[in-house]
């Protein structure tokens, strides 16, 4: 397999984790507050890369003695946007997270515009129109499918909109680590110390008392956040990063064929998702849109 195969390959395998993701939480969320579910997410995370780089590296470790001002806010953004997403999951749905979580690329984008001095060019520009314009159609239809609710409708969106910005925080502040450090070490801080900052919010009396099948979904989504981050990190060796971006973006398709899918056999462990004509057509032009924003052209 040539090195662009390798790439894509593990892009797609991200893209496939994550489009995963937002079910798993919903689910979880039944049986784990949101803050427990962030904890094992980190905590699994961060022990797994540990007894890796206790086989493997042990000078690793460094990074956690004395870490760069700009990776402990990377981290703090990434610990944002965990929580964010994973409250906007419960109170709203998979897909509506997944499409609204997508602002955080939008974001980035215009980070390397004001920040990094990147050139927009008139793709960019049409694509963060679209974006806007999808987000409009898909939030009113969404906020009228909930009028029983909208303010409980209302603080999910807002907290995924805290996520995503968050998460562009993180990224910005990631683009200027990977430079200096290798993307795996600066992973093992990024998963450390939110495990101690959510440990008093914790509650491990829940997790002493579910069952088998819900450590096996906690389990996943500790390997699934392991994994999702792992591959594209190391997709980014092989393929630019607008390709790994372009690919990206478009995770909330998997997630809505996989929620269509569910609704249509009306399983009894997740709620069914309804979306009306203007509803996809507003998800699918911000999902366009944010594919032209992240999408760079070829001498980029």
């Amino acid at each position: 397999m040539n090195n662009e195969n390798k790439g894509l390959s593990l892009a797609l395998v991200t893209v496939v984790c994550w489009g995963v993701l937002a079910i798993g939480l919903k689910v979880a969320s039944r049986a784990v507050d949101s803050f427990t579910i962030v904890w094992i997410r980190f905590a699994l995370a961060f022990s797994f890369l540990s007894i890796w780089f206790l086989i493997t590296d042990r000078k690793q470790f460094r990074i956690l003695i004395k870490p760069p001002w700009q990776l402990i806010l990377a981290t703090i953004g990434l610990s944002i946007n965990y929580i964010g997403f994973q409250i906007g999951v419960e109170l709203t749905s998979p897909s509506i997270a997944q499409v609204v979580i997508q602002i955080g690329p939008v974001l980035l984008a215009l980070a390397g515009i004001f920040f990094f001095h990147e050139k927009i060019r008139k793709q960019q520009l049409l694509g963060f129109g679209v974006v806007i314009v999808g987000f409009v159609l898909f939030y009113y239809e969404q906020l009228k499918a909930v009028f029983t609710s909208p303010e409980k409708f209302n603080a999910g969106i807002a907290l995924l909109v805290l996520g995503a910005i968050a998460w562009s925080v993180y990224a910005v502040m990631q683009k200027k680590l990977v430079t200096k450090y290798p993307p795996q070490t600066l992973n093992l801080f990024l998963y450390g110390l939110p495990t101690i900052l959510y440990l008093p919010l914790a509650n491990f009396e829940t997790l002493g008392n579910i069952s088998f099948e819900w450590w096996l979904l906690l389990l996943f989504l500790g390997a699934n956040t392991l994994v999702a981050y792992g591959c594209m990190n190391a997709s980014l060796k092989y393929i630019d990063a607008n390709k790994v971006s372009a690919l990206l973006v478009n995770n909330p398709i998997i997630t809505f064929i996989i929620m269509a899918i569910l609704s249509w056999k009306q399983v009894s462990w997740i709620p069914a998702e309804h979306f009306s004509i203007l509803a996809w057509v507003g998800a699918l032009m911000f999902i366009f849109g944010a594919f032209m924003v992240v999408k760079k052209g070829n001498k980029n």
